[in-house]
């Protein structure tokens, strides 16, 4: 499989898991010239920035493991200009990540809210 079906994937993976656990989601794939937020929902009155991470297998370590410096700074950089574009004042922001392993074997997914302090 390619990487963007893959990350297709687990995106769906994770909409889904995060729906279950009573997220509304506004958009997935949000990009600008900053970086991409792949998801962006709100969990209760919260705007919560949601990155996943998709593996076929853990051999080489947690998905959650491939969120680096870099990419934390991305997301912060991108999710404050989503905020700026749509006028977001007042409202209680946090960026979570999904990491999401997915087999013949089983589905293991794991969310860890306030991943990246803002």
């Amino acid at each position: 499989m390619n990487n963007k079906f893959t990350g297709k994937v687990g995106e769906n993976l994770a909409v889904n898991y995060l729906k279950k656990n009573g997220y509304r989601i506004i958009e997935t794939n949000f990009s600008c010239k900053l970086g991409e937020i792949d998801i962006i929902a709100k969990d209760g009155k919260t705007l919560c920035f949601v990155e996943v991470k998709f593996r076929q297998n853990d051999f080489y370590g947690s998905p959650l493991d491939a969120v680096d410096k870099r990419k934390v700074s991305k997301i912060i950089k991108t999710a404050q200009y989503y905020c700026m574009i749509n006028d977001i004042r007042d409202v209680p922001l946090r960026i979570d990540v999904v990491g999401v392993v997915c087999n013949k074997e089983k589905t293991d997914i794991v969310l860890i809210k306030n991943a990246i302090m803002m």
